[in-house]
């Protein structure tokens, strides 16, 4: 296995449309392997294959399941009850040619969450914008959907912060980053940032265990 290097902003690979799989072999679960090991050293919660410069549809995510969002709602997120339930079962995992639905529970903790994303519990961060972290709302539940790497299928309900990797890493196999999701005046920052750092063309990696 192998750490990465991570692409930057402004690589080409993470602003367009990832490929398909369309053979699940050795090769695959190599790349998937040193992903896993990627996104364990950078740390990080979530790596997609375009964010390591390959542009196929595959993700790897782990999550402990201690976030300060899921302990603020976890009552109306059901996650005391998750296992009975079916969600937040898989906490970490690889999905290849994923499909993601969005739920947004409008009658239970959707109801509850202020009007503009909370800055200390809905900051997101991405290891393609390193070192930097914003607010963005999510929808609160999603349901994976795929392939593992031996060509089983798969499908893992999520809810909360789990939810939220998954809208993450699925988002950057759509050609999407985070940042390109933010509302002002955060966007405006991110931006402000990408432009300081250089960043927002070709050639910029970074790779864990070195400066970004």
């Amino acid at each position: 296995m192998s750490i990465l290097p991570i692409c930057i902003t402004g690589e080409p690979v993470l602003h367009r449309v990832a490929d398909p799989v369309d053979s699940i072999d050795s090769e695959l679960r190599d790349l998937v392997a040193d992903m896993i090991e990627t996104m364990h050293a950078a740390p990080g919660v979530g790596l997609a294959a375009p964010q390591v410069g390959v542009g196929a549809q595959v993700f790897v995510w782990r999550y402990g399941g201690a976030g300060s969002f899921d302990a603020q709602y976890r009552e109306v997120l059901q996650l005391d009850e998750g296992p009975a339930r079916g969600f937040n079962t898989v906490l970490h995992g690889v999905v290849v040619n994923p499909t993601l639905d969005l739920v947004w529970d409008t009658e239970g903790a959707g109801a509850i969450l202020p009007e503009e994303p909370d800055i200390a519990l809905e900051s997101e961060g991405c290891l393609s914008v390193p070192g930097y972290g914003y607010p963005l709302r999510r929808v609160l539940g999603a349901v994976l959907r795929g392939y593992d790497v031996d060509g089983n299928a798969i499908e893992v309900s999520a809810r909360g912060w789990l939810a939220r990797i998954f809208q993450h890493e699925y988002d950057h196999l759509q050609g999407t980053l985070y940042v390109d999701r933010l509302a002002q005046p955060y966007a405006a920052q991110a931006q402000q940032v990408i432009a300081e750092r250089g960043w927002g063309a070709s050639g910029h990696t970074w790779t864990p265990g070195e400066r970004a």
